[in-house]
């Protein structure tokens, strides 16, 4: 969870409050926005969105699964992604479909740069007199650079209009340092993360992580442990603005230690329990300006969480998905001994979906609807563990630079997608092949968002956005890159008519 005190990953983005792209949201008015994404997201005609299946004898059997690119990556791993097997009896006119599957999950496991899941009848096939025609199966795969260690250079703050608007471009909120993301440690889809970060806060972080631990490649095991350090805190919010205090002594100390266990079921169901024990501290200063900050003035908060999250994701691409279905539920329960200092419960869930709109092999709409909830137990809490909306992907696009604080959330996004392009160009020059192949594709999006925040604290904090309905429409440019790096140019107008052209690097829908 994403708090006040903690720091955001610079996602860039760029704000003009005038002119420049009043051509883009002239052409559609907020109501007529919300009218338009009701009628398509509220009342979708399935007959439009799928092909009816014709029905056929045809039937094939796989005669053998062959991988081909899989230099480092064991084949188990790859095996654990296909739903087709050696020996299968498939509908001909099933294939196309389980084979587009098998890809797009190879794809989603972030080791592959490209794949492809083909079927090929073999010389066998041409003896066959009725029954089953054999085929095979290549998957051909180029993986991944797997071991990245670069500098960082962040922003504290949420995003890079927050910092050039409202924090005067101060450089003394600049974080650097470096990182190591090492994937695919030991060929089993393990991972390694190793942070160290300076200048506006120190943190140091270690976790690893692998999928599968048993034979059947269903239980994982996640170790995570970070030691962070503050001279600068936003301790409160007023007006809908993060506050901060500065300081040359230490403001904040945190400490955790986690553990996680990972159960995945099937391919698309995936189950997380979690315990984590964590220790805050803040300086007596932090509690006089807002002693609602750990509750009653307090300075340390130490607490046990239990946490458990459940997953279904069925989605072609996790960073920028067209078609497929995203459900998820967490609840955390901080506190589990009496003596903690923090006792909460919170629950979030999602549902999220992706369609074309065409049943064409080259049709170029596609839709996206998602809602998302929490809630928070019991109402009086310490405001550093309170969240609403502002913060990641938690946003009604239009208000970017506002963050919501309350108890209770809902929200509502819509998008309407048009592929421009979608191509991946070969760098023939560039002798490294996990560098030397560039897909690119871009898509034309409207999109328009409603929120709203309940909060007991709105009167407090002078929130002027809190139980208020929230209202947020525009159009963005998207485009989908190298290792899944998406950038999104969008244009916005929100409920309170304030207008902005921005820039960021994020997934979302």
């Amino acid at each position: 969870m994403i708090r006040k005190s903690t720091v955001v990953t610079l996602r860039l983005q760029v704000h003009f409050s005038t002119r420049p792209y009043l051509w883009a949201t002239s052409l559609f008015t907020m109501r007529g926005w919300f009218v338009f994404f009701s009628l398509v997201f509220l009342f979708p005609t399935s007959g439009f969105l799928y092909a009816q299946r014709a029905d056929s004898a045809s039937t094939v059997i796989i005669q053998r699964v062959n991988l081909v690119g899989n230099v480092r990556t064991r084949d188990r791993i790859v095996f654990r992604e296909l739903e087709i097997h050696t020996g299968d009896t498939i509908q001909l006119t099933d294939l196309p479909g389980k084979l587009a599957w098998d890809q797009r999950k190879l794809n989603n496991t972030n080791l592959f740069i490209t794949v492809t899941v083909t079927a090929r009848k073999t010389a066998d096939s041409l003896a066959v007199n009725g029954g089953p025609t054999p085929v095979e199966v290549d998957v051909v795969m180029k993986e991944r650079w797997y071991v990245l260690v670069y500098p960082v250079f962040d922003l504290a703050d949420r995003n890079f209009n927050e910092w050039w608007y409202d924090r005067g471009r101060s450089f003394r909120r600049v974080i650097y340092g470096a990182r190591l993301d090492y994937r695919n440690v030991s060929g089993n889809n393990d991972r390694l993360v190793g942070v160290t970060e300076f200048g506006f806060l120190n943190r140091f972080l270690v976790s690893y992580q692998r999928p599968y631990i048993d034979r059947a490649q269903r239980l994982g095991l996640r170790f995570d442990i970070s030691y962070q350090t503050n001279k600068e805190l936003a301790y409160r919010s007023r007006l809908d603005k993060l506050v901060f205090l500065r300081s040359e002594e230490l403001l904040r100390k945190r400490v955790f230690v986690g553990a996680s266990l990972t159960r995945r079921n099937g391919f698309y169901h995936f189950h997380t329990l979690g315990l984590r024990y964590v220790r805050n501290q803040i300086a007596d200063t932090i509690a006089r300006l807002n002693p609602a900050y750990y509750l009653d003035g307090r300075t340390r908060q130490q607490y046990l969480q239990l946490a458990y999250g459940y997953r279904f994701d069925r989605r072609d691409n996790v960073a920028y998905p067209l078609r497929g279905t995203l459900i998820t539920g967490d609840a955390i329960w901080y506190g589990l001994l009496p003596k903690n200092d923090l006792h909460q419960l919170e629950m979030v869930a999602s549902a999220t979906r992706f369609w074309p709109l065409s049943n064409r092999p080259n049709g170029r709409w596609y839709a996206g609807s998602g809602v998302r909830g929490q809630l928070i137990l019991p109402r009086r809490q310490p405001y550093n563990d309170l969240r609403g909306l502002g913060y990641l992907q938690e946003v009604v696009r239009g208000y970017e630079l506002f963050i919501i604080d309350g108890q209770r959330f809902g929200l509502w996004k819509n998008s309407l997608r048009y592929q421009l392009f979608n191509s991946v160009k070969q760098i023939n020059w560039l002798k490294v092949k996990q560098f030397n192949t560039f897909p690119i594709a871009a898509y034309l999006t409207g999109f328009a968002d409603a929120g709203y925040v309940r909060s007991s604290i709105a009167q407090q904090f002078e929130s002027r956005l809190a139980n208020k309905l929230l209202i947020g429409t525009g159009v963005s440019l998207d485009v989908v890159t190298f290792y899944n790096l998406v950038g999104r140019f969008s244009a916005t107008i929100n409920g309170q008519g304030q207008r902005g052209f921005y820039f960021n690097i994020a997934q979302e829908l």
